[in-house]
């Protein structure tokens, strides 16, 4: 082996240990200053608890668990099914020089800063909702329209990517047994590339259910459980972001938990698509 090539070895394995290092330091800070307060609190009153007045002694997130439950699925709702159209329209369907402006275009939206989409929500989507819906217009659907937009460049290039990496072998040959175009893409190509779809899928959800600032700024932040989609709710994040700047004690402690929450939410998302890639390998 060169000694050029021995080099980028150590570099890339102290890489990928400094990776390995940083996700275990973050869990032993998470774990060790959240489990004491979950145990102190106790487990069934902090994670079904209804009441969060941290002044009273009342640590009660599943509001906030509900809360980020009910935004997430609405921007699933919302993003998946525009961000996977989008992909298909960009591999197969649209014109080359159409392509050179929205491929750029879906790029930018993926590097605008969170704040800005916040910003955005407050002067166009939230009077929207107020005026021709009702309500405050600081709402469930709000985020959720809001989470929606950011995921789509995420769900858009990952799904993109996945159906080009398609053989255009079966492409070619569902056209050669008389399918048409869009039948060849939607019943052919689609499930062949359903593995990188779902990877993207994945990540999308990943950033919506910790998205912290955009949703502050539109939600509503009521503590309360969800009441409705025009009425206003609280996210795990939302919570630990507005509690922790004057925190003590059991409170600054029982963020903490609540972060840990949201960390084991973030692991099980992963540990489903796993399973649900290595079964799809395996039909394949």
């Amino acid at each position: 082996m060169k000694r050029s090539e021995r080099i980028m070895k150590w570099v890339f394995g102290i890489a990928a240990g400094a990776s390995v290092l940083a996700v275990a330091l973050i869990c032993y800070f998470l774990f060790s200053g959240g489990l004491p307060a979950i145990k102190e609190i106790g487990p069934v009153s902090f994670l079904f608890g209804k009441v969060w007045k941290p002044g009273n002694g009342q640590f009660g997130i599943f509001p906030f668990i509900m809360g980020s439950l009910c935004v997430t699925a609405g921007a699933i709702l919302f993003g998946v099914p525009t961000g996977l159209l989008a992909a298909v329209f960009m591999a197969y369907f649209c014109p080359k020089k159409f392509y050179k402006i929205m491929s750029p275009c879906v790029q930018l939206l993926a590097g605008i800063p969170s704040v800005v989409y916040g910003f955005f929500a407050m002067v166009v989507i939230v009077p929207f909702v107020r005026d021709h819906l009702g309500g405050s217009g600081n709402s469930m659907l709000t985020a959720s329209i809001l989470l929606g937009l950011m995921i789509l460049p995420t769900i858009i290039m990952q799904s993109e990517a996945a159906i080009r990496a398609v053989s255009e072998t079966y492409y070619e040959g569902s056209l050669a047994l008389g399918a048409g175009k869009e039948r060849s893409v939607f019943k052919v190509i689609l499930p062949a590339a359903r593995s990188g779809i779902l990877a993207g899928v994945v990540l999308g959800i990943g950033r919506a259910i910790g998205e912290t600032m955009a949703v502050v700024m539109v939600a509503g932040n009521q503590p309360r459980m969800p009441q409705g989609i025009l009425e206003g709710v609280r996210t795990l994040t939302a919570n630990i972001v507005m509690d922790m700047a004057y925190a003590t004690d059991l409170h600054r402690e029982a963020l903490i938990a609540t972060a840990v929450v949201l960390f084991v939410f973030i692991l099980i998302i992963n540990m489903v698509f796993a399973l649900l890639k290595r079964k799809g390998e395996k039909q394949e």
